[in-house]
């Protein structure tokens, strides 16, 4: 497939995100399409492909297992979420895609918003930690 968009960090769009606990009850596909973050989007290695970490976002409280950031209200219109009262991104787990070769992205899908570079800057430091978690990364192009 052809990526006629460049992703960028910050960028919010929907994306069928398949939770962790979803994925260890072997489901295999998101159940519904949610607001996702890019929160790193690497291009480069074979095909100079596009690799993303997306995090998740939602209008509810995260649950007990989870571990999340609240959206300040200013953000939550930058990204297109205005319509929420209250949003949380989770910073306990990521799904991974490449762009170049998902079957979850849509090359001409417009972005809801983008998150500013100062919010990004303190979302990367509480993701930071994630990636060297085993089992926080979700593999979408399996």
């Amino acid at each position: 497939m052809t990526m006629s968009r460049d992703f960028r960090s910050g960028d919010v769009f929907h994306y069928p995100y398949l939770w962790r606990w979803q994925r260890e009850r072997g489901e295999t596909e998101g159940r519904k399409d949610r607001p996702v973050c890019v929160v790193i989007a690497v291009r480069g290695g074979a095909g100079d492909a596009t690799h993303l970490a997306l995090l998740a976002i939602s209008n509810r409280p995260p649950g007990a297992e989870q571990t999340a950031l609240e959206i300040p209200e200013i953000e939550c219109r930058r990204g297109g979420l205005g319509e929420w009262k209250r949003a949380w991104i989770t910073v306990s787990e990521y799904n991974y895609d490449i762009a170049e070769r998902s079957y979850y992205l849509a090359p001409d899908e417009p972005n809801l918003g983008r998150f500013s570079k100062p919010f990004m800057m303190r979302l990367a430091a509480e993701v930071a930690p994630l990636f060297a978690r085993k089992g926080a990364r979700v593999d979408r192009g399996d």
